[in-house]
């Protein structure tokens, strides 16, 4: 069966809108057992100004201090050539860049137009100049909640200018929770058409409660790769309504108990998934953490026995 890839992304983009600053020992602990699991990617911190992002203002001391496992890429947001410039520094896998397809959004999240944003993170690949691979992430690629749906050749023009400066990958992301299976398979067959080359990575929130299905609507139009935050953690300040991620256990599950490779050990996961709520304080959504496997099975009562 195919093999599916999996990057977590719930140490930068789960913890950086946290409500209180998960210490940098725990970041590193958990990094480093997720980092045994078989994730192909985790996206460990944002090198973006501490003043923005206080909650990963520990970029340089997580990076410096997690261990490197073979096979595991180490991937950091990086939003400006400073954050370019330091994420050299700490020797990061991959370099994830950011922008939205929504001009509203786009404006809404990073205070500039899409026209600015993407001159900028032209700069960045062009300083990086092959050092280190990079990604780019187009937010809102499924809809806006302030501007409604965003076309799709919108999204496969900026996937082609960033295609067209070298990156190696685009990862199309659900930053609201607003798409469906029908739309993800249709984008997602487009867009293999469009770049075979590139590594395609897809990314869904479970705001509506279409993540897993938005999930196997991609995996079934061949789409491998994924974004998934351990106990479905994170979520953008600048989307009204979207909530976090899907949960990366509960998708690996699905497609696990479908008979799909996904490389990752779960019963080490769910351990991982059920340390979280005290990482954080508080309950998260994932599910399969709570319920267990469905391959997980319990003993009947007592009385069964009496009644055949």
């Amino acid at each position: 069966m195919t093999r599916i890839y999996f990057n977590d992304v719930v140490t930068r983009d789960g913890f950086q809108i946290e409500p209180n600053f998960i210490p940098t020992a725990d970041k590193v602990r958990l990094i480093d057992e997720m980092s045994q699991c078989g994730f192909a990617k985790i996206e460990v911190t944002s090198f973006t100004s501490p003043k923005a992002i206080p909650m990963l203002r520990d970029a340089e001391e997580v990076m410096g201090k997690i261990q490197r496992f073979p096979g595991v890429e180490y991937t950091v947001l990086v939003p400006n050539l400073r954050g370019a410039e330091r994420a050299l520094e700490s020797r990061a896998d991959e370099f994830n860049l950011v922008m939205s397809t929504s001009e509203t959004h786009n404006l809404a999240n990073l205070r500039m137009t899409r026209e600015k944003s993407f001159a900028g993170l032209a700069e960045v690949i062009q300083f990086v100049d092959g050092k280190t691979p990079i990604n780019v992430s187009l937010s809102t690629s499924f809809g806006c909640p302030m501007e409604g749906d965003v076309p799709q050749t919108v999204v496969e023009e900026f996937a082609k200018r960033f295609a067209d400066l070298g990156v190696r990958g685009i990862t199309i992301c659900d930053t609201t929770g607003m798409a469906n299976p029908a739309q993800v398979s249709a984008m997602s067959e487009s867009l293999q058409k469009l770049f075979p080359h590139l590594q395609l990575t897809m990314h869904f929130h479970n705001t509506r409660g279409m993540g897993l299905a938005n999930v196997l609507a991609a995996v079934q139009s061949g789409i491998t790769r994924f974004d998934g935050s351990l106990g479905g953690l994170g979520g953008c300040p600048y989307a009204p309504g979207a909530s976090g991620n899907i949960s990366s256990e509960d998708a690996i599950h699905m497609l696990d108990a479908m008979g799909y490779n996904t490389g990752i050990d779960i019963p080490k996961l769910l351990i991982l998934a059920r340390e979280l709520p005290t990482i954080v304080g508080h309950t998260v959504p994932g599910q399969v953490a709570k319920a267990g496997r469905s391959c997980d099975l319990h003993p009947a009562p007592e009385y069964v026995a009496d009644l055949r």
